[in-house]
Protein backbone atom coordinates (compact mmCIF):
# COMPACT_ATOMS: atom_id res chain seq x y z
CA UNK A 1 0.00 0.00 0.00
CA UNK A 2 1.66 3.68 -0.62
CA UNK A 3 2.63 5.79 1.62
CA UNK A 4 0.00 8.93 -0.54
CA UNK A 5 -2.77 5.90 0.05
CA UNK A 6 -1.72 5.44 3.68
CA UNK A 7 -2.14 9.14 4.43
CA UNK A 8 -5.41 9.25 2.57
CA UNK A 9 -6.79 7.19 5.25
CA UNK A 10 -5.47 8.41 8.08
CA UNK A 11 -6.81 11.95 7.05
CA UNK A 12 -10.48 10.38 6.63
CA UNK A 13 -10.54 9.68 10.38
CA UNK A 14 -11.94 11.78 12.90
CA UNK A 15 -9.88 14.13 15.15
CA UNK A 16 -9.71 11.61 17.98
CA UNK A 17 -8.09 8.74 15.70
CA UNK A 18 -5.79 11.17 14.14
CA UNK A 19 -4.53 12.12 17.73
CA UNK A 20 -3.66 8.65 18.56
CA UNK A 21 -1.85 8.06 15.62
CA UNK A 22 0.36 10.85 16.17
CA UNK A 23 4.29 10.12 16.01
CA UNK A 24 5.29 8.86 19.83
CA UNK A 25 8.63 7.34 18.61
CA UNK A 26 11.88 9.32 17.99
CA UNK A 27 12.72 5.95 15.01
CA UNK A 28 9.06 6.25 12.97
CA UNK A 29 8.87 9.80 13.04
CA UNK A 30 12.52 9.65 11.29
CA UNK A 31 11.57 6.71 9.30
CA UNK A 32 8.69 9.22 8.03
CA UNK A 33 10.66 12.00 7.24
CA UNK A 34 13.30 10.07 5.33
CA UNK A 35 16.00 11.00 8.13
CA UNK A 36 18.64 8.33 9.28
CA UNK A 37 18.31 9.00 13.01
CA UNK A 38 22.11 8.19 13.98
CA UNK A 39 22.58 11.76 11.68
CA UNK A 40 20.36 13.55 13.81
CA UNK A 41 21.42 15.54 17.41
CA UNK A 42 18.50 13.51 19.02
CA UNK A 43 18.50 13.25 22.37
CA UNK A 44 16.97 9.66 24.47
CA UNK A 45 16.66 11.65 27.38
CA UNK A 46 15.28 14.81 26.32
CA UNK A 47 12.78 13.12 24.49
CA UNK A 48 11.96 10.70 28.49
CA UNK A 49 11.87 14.37 29.98
CA UNK A 50 9.44 15.73 27.85
CA UNK A 51 7.64 13.12 25.60
CA UNK A 52 7.73 13.42 21.65
CA UNK A 53 4.08 13.83 20.18
CA UNK A 54 3.53 15.09 16.35
CA UNK A 55 0.50 14.51 14.67
CA UNK A 56 0.83 13.31 10.85
CA UNK A 57 -1.04 16.70 10.12
CA UNK A 58 1.93 18.36 11.21
CA UNK A 59 4.27 16.17 10.12
CA UNK A 60 2.80 15.91 6.69
CA UNK A 61 4.10 19.79 6.12
CA UNK A 62 7.59 18.93 6.99
CA UNK A 63 10.20 18.36 3.95
CA UNK A 64 11.40 15.04 3.81
CA UNK A 65 15.40 14.45 3.92
CA UNK A 66 15.76 17.42 5.40
CA UNK A 67 16.94 17.81 9.38
CA UNK A 68 17.25 21.79 9.44
CA UNK A 69 12.83 21.65 8.32
CA UNK A 70 11.69 24.83 10.67
CA UNK A 71 8.98 22.28 11.36
CA UNK A 72 11.12 19.35 12.59
CA UNK A 73 13.18 21.57 14.72
CA UNK A 74 10.05 22.86 16.76
CA UNK A 75 9.24 19.09 17.98
CA UNK A 76 12.94 17.33 17.66
CA UNK A 77 14.07 16.61 21.20
CA UNK A 78 17.75 17.21 20.75
CA UNK A 79 20.93 17.18 23.35
CA UNK A 80 20.86 20.81 23.51
CA UNK A 81 17.64 20.95 25.76
CA UNK A 82 19.81 19.27 28.73
CA UNK A 83 21.90 22.13 28.67
CA UNK A 84 21.22 24.40 31.92
CA UNK A 85 21.03 28.47 30.76
CA UNK A 86 21.19 31.06 33.04
CA UNK A 87 18.00 32.90 34.02
CA UNK A 88 15.54 29.93 32.39
CA UNK A 89 13.52 27.61 35.03
CA UNK A 90 10.32 25.89 35.50
CA UNK A 91 7.65 28.63 35.86
CA UNK A 92 8.88 32.01 33.87
CA UNK A 93 5.79 33.59 33.54
CA UNK A 94 4.85 33.35 37.11
CA UNK A 95 1.85 30.94 36.64
CA UNK A 96 2.31 29.24 40.00
CA UNK A 97 1.74 32.83 41.94
CA UNK A 98 -1.11 34.16 39.77
CA UNK A 99 -3.23 30.48 40.06
CA UNK A 100 -6.20 31.63 42.37
CA UNK A 101 -6.81 28.36 42.65
CA UNK A 102 -6.68 24.79 40.93
CA UNK A 103 -7.46 25.83 37.19
CA UNK A 104 -7.52 29.25 37.81
CA UNK A 105 -4.95 31.68 36.91
CA UNK A 106 -5.87 35.34 37.36
CA UNK A 107 -2.88 37.47 36.00
CA UNK A 108 -4.40 40.52 35.09
CA UNK A 109 -7.71 42.85 35.34
CA UNK A 110 -10.39 41.79 33.51
CA UNK A 111 -9.40 38.66 32.38
CA UNK A 112 -9.08 35.67 33.56
CA UNK A 113 -7.24 32.24 32.28
CA UNK A 114 -8.86 28.51 32.97
CA UNK A 115 -5.97 25.75 32.61
CA UNK A 116 -8.47 22.96 31.20
CA UNK A 117 -5.96 20.52 30.60
CA UNK A 118 -2.71 19.77 30.47
CA UNK A 119 -2.54 18.14 27.28
CA UNK A 120 -1.78 19.11 23.59
CA UNK A 121 -1.51 17.81 20.22
CA UNK A 122 1.70 18.43 19.75
CA UNK A 123 4.54 18.85 22.31
CA UNK A 124 6.62 21.96 20.83
CA UNK A 125 10.16 21.76 22.47
CA UNK A 126 10.14 25.48 23.48
CA UNK A 127 6.79 24.90 25.22
CA UNK A 128 6.73 27.56 28.04
CA UNK A 129 4.73 25.32 30.28
CA UNK A 130 6.76 22.36 29.82
CA UNK A 131 7.67 21.73 33.22
CA UNK A 132 3.83 23.18 34.57
CA UNK A 133 2.17 20.64 37.60
CA UNK A 134 -0.74 20.11 35.26
CA UNK A 135 -1.82 17.29 38.20
CA UNK A 136 -2.15 20.13 40.77
CA UNK A 137 -3.59 23.20 38.51
CA UNK A 138 -5.27 21.53 35.89
CA UNK A 139 -9.23 22.14 36.14
CA UNK A 140 -10.67 18.90 36.75
CA UNK A 141 -14.37 17.63 36.63
CA UNK A 142 -14.33 18.14 40.61
CA UNK A 143 -13.00 21.88 40.43
CA UNK A 144 -14.80 22.69 37.84
CA UNK A 145 -18.13 24.20 39.60
CA UNK A 146 -15.45 26.40 42.02
CA UNK A 147 -13.73 27.63 39.33
CA UNK A 148 -17.28 29.00 37.39
CA UNK A 149 -18.23 30.07 41.20
CA UNK A 150 -14.75 32.14 40.91
CA UNK A 151 -15.68 33.79 37.68
CA UNK A 152 -19.04 34.55 38.76
CA UNK A 153 -17.96 36.03 41.80
CA UNK A 154 -15.76 38.79 40.77
CA UNK A 155 -17.54 41.37 38.61
CA UNK A 156 -14.33 43.00 36.92
CA UNK A 157 -14.00 40.18 34.96
CA UNK A 158 -15.38 40.55 30.82
CA UNK A 159 -13.30 37.88 29.57
CA UNK A 160 -12.38 34.03 30.38
CA UNK A 161 -9.67 32.48 28.61
CA UNK A 162 -9.55 28.95 27.96
CA UNK A 163 -6.16 27.48 27.59
CA UNK A 164 -3.96 24.61 28.82
CA UNK A 165 -2.26 22.46 27.46
CA UNK A 166 -4.88 22.53 24.58
CA UNK A 167 -8.60 23.42 25.53
CA UNK A 168 -10.05 21.99 22.22
CA UNK A 169 -8.65 18.49 23.48
CA UNK A 170 -11.56 18.54 25.61
CA UNK A 171 -14.51 16.53 23.94
CA UNK A 172 -17.79 18.64 22.73
CA UNK A 173 -19.68 17.35 25.46
CA UNK A 174 -17.21 19.28 28.15
CA UNK A 175 -17.08 22.25 25.73
CA UNK A 176 -20.62 22.56 25.67
CA UNK A 177 -21.11 22.44 29.34
CA UNK A 178 -18.26 25.11 30.02
CA UNK A 179 -20.04 27.75 27.81
CA UNK A 180 -23.48 26.80 28.67
CA UNK A 181 -21.64 27.98 32.47
CA UNK A 182 -20.14 30.88 31.03
CA UNK A 183 -23.00 31.93 29.13
CA UNK A 184 -25.13 32.02 32.17
CA UNK A 185 -22.63 34.69 33.72
CA UNK A 186 -24.09 38.25 32.65
CA UNK A 187 -20.56 40.40 33.07
CA UNK A 188 -18.65 37.83 31.32
CA UNK A 189 -18.62 39.49 27.39
CA UNK A 190 -15.96 37.53 25.76
CA UNK A 191 -14.85 33.74 25.46
CA UNK A 192 -10.89 33.51 24.20
CA UNK A 193 -9.59 30.24 22.97
CA UNK A 194 -5.97 29.76 22.37
CA UNK A 195 -5.22 26.82 20.67
CA UNK A 196 -3.05 25.09 18.20
CA UNK A 197 -4.94 22.35 17.34
CA UNK A 198 -6.47 24.40 14.27
CA UNK A 199 -2.57 24.18 12.66
CA UNK A 200 -1.80 20.98 14.29
CA UNK A 201 -4.68 19.19 14.20
CA UNK A 202 -7.51 20.81 12.00
CA UNK A 203 -9.59 17.80 11.84
CA UNK A 204 -10.91 18.78 15.41
CA UNK A 205 -12.41 22.04 13.92
CA UNK A 206 -15.85 19.93 13.13
CA UNK A 207 -19.41 20.76 12.32
CA UNK A 208 -20.47 19.89 15.71
CA UNK A 209 -17.91 21.86 17.51
CA UNK A 210 -18.91 24.86 15.63
CA UNK A 211 -22.42 24.48 16.29
CA UNK A 212 -20.98 24.84 19.97
CA UNK A 213 -19.98 27.92 18.99
CA UNK A 214 -22.88 29.47 17.33
CA UNK A 215 -25.06 28.95 20.34
CA UNK A 216 -23.06 31.09 22.38
CA UNK A 217 -24.40 34.20 23.96
CA UNK A 218 -20.72 36.02 24.02
CA UNK A 219 -18.80 36.57 21.24
CA UNK A 220 -15.67 33.81 20.32
CA UNK A 221 -12.44 34.95 19.94
CA UNK A 222 -9.92 32.38 18.62
CA UNK A 223 -5.95 32.73 19.02
CA UNK A 224 -4.04 30.27 17.03
CA UNK A 225 -0.65 29.85 17.08
CA UNK A 226 1.92 29.57 13.89
CA UNK A 227 5.24 30.19 14.03
CA UNK A 228 6.15 29.27 10.13
CA UNK A 229 3.83 30.14 7.03
CA UNK A 230 4.73 25.66 5.79
CA UNK A 231 2.43 25.25 8.79
CA UNK A 232 -0.26 26.36 6.76
CA UNK A 233 -2.09 23.71 4.39
CA UNK A 234 -4.97 23.05 2.32
CA UNK A 235 -6.51 21.50 5.75
CA UNK A 236 -5.89 24.33 8.06
CA UNK A 237 -6.76 26.98 5.63
CA UNK A 238 -10.00 25.02 5.80
CA UNK A 239 -10.22 24.77 9.38
CA UNK A 240 -9.70 28.65 9.45
CA UNK A 241 -12.37 29.15 7.05
CA UNK A 242 -15.21 27.26 8.96
CA UNK A 243 -13.99 29.31 11.92
CA UNK A 244 -14.21 32.79 10.15
CA UNK A 245 -17.56 32.10 8.45
CA UNK A 246 -18.83 31.63 11.53
CA UNK A 247 -18.38 35.30 13.08
CA UNK A 248 -15.07 33.52 15.34
CA UNK A 249 -12.77 36.44 15.15
CA UNK A 250 -8.97 34.71 14.56
CA UNK A 251 -5.93 36.05 16.02
CA UNK A 252 -2.15 34.52 15.47
CA UNK A 253 0.35 34.15 18.07
CA UNK A 254 3.82 33.08 17.19
CA UNK A 255 7.10 32.73 19.30
CA UNK A 256 10.12 33.66 17.77
CA UNK A 257 12.90 30.83 17.59
CA UNK A 258 16.43 30.50 16.65
CA UNK A 259 16.74 28.74 13.68
CA UNK A 260 12.77 28.52 12.64
CA UNK A 261 11.72 31.86 12.01
CA UNK A 262 14.35 34.51 12.94
CA UNK A 263 14.20 35.95 9.53
CA UNK A 264 12.42 39.40 7.99
CA UNK A 265 11.82 36.79 5.24
CA UNK A 266 10.07 34.02 7.09
CA UNK A 267 8.22 36.22 9.68
CA UNK A 268 6.78 38.57 6.50
CA UNK A 269 5.80 35.22 4.57
CA UNK A 270 4.06 34.24 7.90
CA UNK A 271 1.77 37.43 8.35
CA UNK A 272 0.86 37.35 4.50
CA UNK A 273 -0.29 33.90 4.65
CA UNK A 274 -2.29 34.36 7.92
CA UNK A 275 -3.79 37.77 6.45
CA UNK A 276 -4.78 35.63 3.10
CA UNK A 277 -6.71 32.98 5.11
CA UNK A 278 -8.55 35.46 7.76
CA UNK A 279 -6.14 35.81 10.82
CA UNK A 280 -4.96 38.34 11.88
CA UNK A 281 -0.88 38.66 13.06
CA UNK A 282 -1.17 39.51 17.30
CA UNK A 283 2.11 38.78 19.24
CA UNK A 284 5.22 37.63 18.32
CA UNK A 285 6.58 36.49 21.59
CA UNK A 286 10.12 36.69 23.06
CA UNK A 287 10.79 33.26 24.00
CA UNK A 288 9.60 32.58 27.47
CA UNK A 289 12.75 31.54 29.50
CA UNK A 290 11.42 27.58 30.09
CA UNK A 291 14.00 25.35 31.48
CA UNK A 292 15.26 23.10 28.10
CA UNK A 293 14.67 26.06 25.74
CA UNK A 294 17.85 28.20 25.89
CA UNK A 295 18.90 26.75 22.34
CA UNK A 296 15.68 28.55 20.64
CA UNK A 297 16.74 31.72 22.61
CA UNK A 298 16.73 35.31 19.60
CA UNK A 299 18.87 37.89 21.87
CA UNK A 300 16.03 40.75 22.26
CA UNK A 301 18.35 43.12 20.09
CA UNK A 302 18.00 40.83 17.52
CA UNK A 303 14.41 40.68 17.53
CA UNK A 304 13.98 44.41 17.75
CA UNK A 305 15.87 44.99 13.94
CA UNK A 306 14.00 41.65 12.48
CA UNK A 307 11.22 43.36 13.82
CA UNK A 308 11.75 46.83 12.24
CA UNK A 309 12.51 45.07 8.96
CA UNK A 310 9.13 43.41 8.92
CA UNK A 311 7.44 46.81 9.63
CA UNK A 312 9.78 48.44 6.98
CA UNK A 313 8.37 45.86 4.62
CA UNK A 314 4.81 45.16 5.20
CA UNK A 315 1.46 47.41 5.90
CA UNK A 316 0.80 48.30 9.47
CA UNK A 317 -1.93 45.71 10.28
CA UNK A 318 0.68 42.88 8.98
CA UNK A 319 2.95 43.32 11.92
CA UNK A 320 2.58 41.39 14.96
CA UNK A 321 3.29 43.12 18.54
CA UNK A 322 6.95 42.27 19.54
CA UNK A 323 6.59 41.35 23.28
CA UNK A 324 7.82 39.74 26.23
CA UNK A 325 5.76 38.39 29.14
CA UNK A 326 7.82 39.28 32.89
CA UNK A 327 6.81 37.55 35.93
CA UNK A 328 4.37 39.40 38.12
CA UNK A 329 4.09 42.78 35.13
CA UNK A 330 -0.14 43.09 35.15
CA UNK A 331 0.85 43.01 31.13
CA UNK A 332 2.83 41.71 28.78
CA UNK A 333 5.66 43.68 27.73
CA UNK A 334 5.67 45.70 24.70
CA UNK A 335 8.87 45.35 23.14
CA UNK A 336 7.91 46.69 19.35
Amino acid sequence: MSEQHNEALHFAQNWQQQLGDAFSKLEDLCRYLQLPIDTLPISTTASLDFALRVPLSFAACMEKGNPDDPLLKQVLPIQDELTVYPGFNNDPVGDLKAAAQPGVLHKYYGRVLLINTGSCAINCRYCFRRNFPYQELQLSKQSEQAAIDYIRQDTSLSEVILSGGDPLLLNDARIAKLFNQLNAIEHIKRIRIHSRLPIVLPARITNELIEIFKHSAKQIIMVVHCNHANEINERVINAFSLLKNNDITLFNQSVLLKGVNDSADSLCHLSEQLFEHGVIPYYLHLLDKAAGTGHFEVPETQALALIKEVKARLPGYLVPKLVKEVAGEKSKQLVF
